[in-house]
């Protein structure tokens, strides 16, 4: 299917659903470093409010890309119309729509035995070839997959900050995720997956299954975080805490809450925040 009739036909349908003219594809194509920007950002370590730090006192850094103008116009529209309608697993909750950290929380509730880990480097980690090689694996034609990964990866690898970035993370990691959903349906296991957190939860002890479970992530080429993986029980999951009755926010959530008392509706992010979590305790 290379014929050059069938590859006018694919860019045709490809420059029709951006909303963007060849010539306009083209020009951006061959300028890509001035539709993107670049900074360095210090990691935060969600629990002490201090920068995270290797073991010799280095600051811990990522990369932010966000894009710019019209790329970030095209992006968005690729995001919307190309890559929403692509059906997940209901056991990923990062950059899906009607769900959140609260949501990825919440199945685990109850659970006695909990794994927490994180993938390291998950964006920088996620190369283009490996992005090209996903769109093949979904269907789209070689013509649509090399326009639609040049127009979304940025120095050989999936910039992090775009509108397209976290969908498409979640599209390179899906056949990891089908790998861990059944390991983890033959065992009684909850798995979910928050962009790079991955959370497991099941009413009997699973330890011995840990290795499995992370040998099947390293087997399809991401890192961990061996710093945050976790096998306890009541513990932190996606910045919630998680209990045999209810889910919960921390106490620094609680007490930013505590600070909007005064503020109008449209000002009480925390209040708010807090509000969500209790509707899942009241409607469980």
């Amino acid at each position: 299917m290379n014929s050059s009739p069938f590859k006018k036909y694919e860019l045709k349908k490809f420059y029709s659903i951006i909303g963007f003219k060849q010539p306009e594809v083209e020009f951006i194509a061959n300028n890509m470093d001035s539709y993107y920007d670049e900074w360095i950002e210090k990691k935060i370590d969600k629990k002490t409010g201090d920068f995270k730090k290797y073991k010799d006192g280095t600051v811990k850094e990522r990369i932010i890309r966000p894009s710019l103008r019209e790329l970030k116009v095209i992006q968005r529209r690729i995001k919307d119309k190309i890559l929403v309608p692509i059906d997940l697993p209901s056991n990923v909750h990062g950059g899906v729509k009607k769900k959140s950290n609260v949501t990825n929380a919440k199945p685990h509730q109850g659970n006695k035995y909990q794994f927490t880990t994180d993938l390291q480097e998950f964006y920088p980690n996620i190369t283009s070839k490996r992005v090209y090689d996903t769109f093949l694996e979904l269907g789209f034609s070689t013509h649509f997959a090399h326009w639609l990964t040049k127009l979304t990866t940025w120095k050989y690898e999936l910039p992090q900050g775009t509108p397209t970035s976290t969908h498409i993370a979640n599209l390179v990691f899906l056949k990891t995720d089908m790998q861990l959903i059944e390991l983890c349906n033959q065992n009684n296991i909850t798995y979910t997956r928050y962009v790079d957190d991955l959370t497991f939860s099941s009413q009997q002890d699973f330890r011995h299954l840990l290795n499995e479970i992370l040998d099947i992530v390293t087997a399809n080429d991401f890192k961990l975080s061996y710093r945050k993986t976790h096998y306890k029980g009541n513990q932190l999951i996606t910045g919630i805490k998680v209990f045999l009755n209810k889910i919960a926010a921390p106490k620094k959530i609680i007490d930013k809450a505590k600070l909007e008392i005064d503020n109008p509706p449209s000002h009480k992010p925390y209040t708010n925040y807090l509000e969500n979590i209790k509707k899942t305790n009241r409607f469980k």
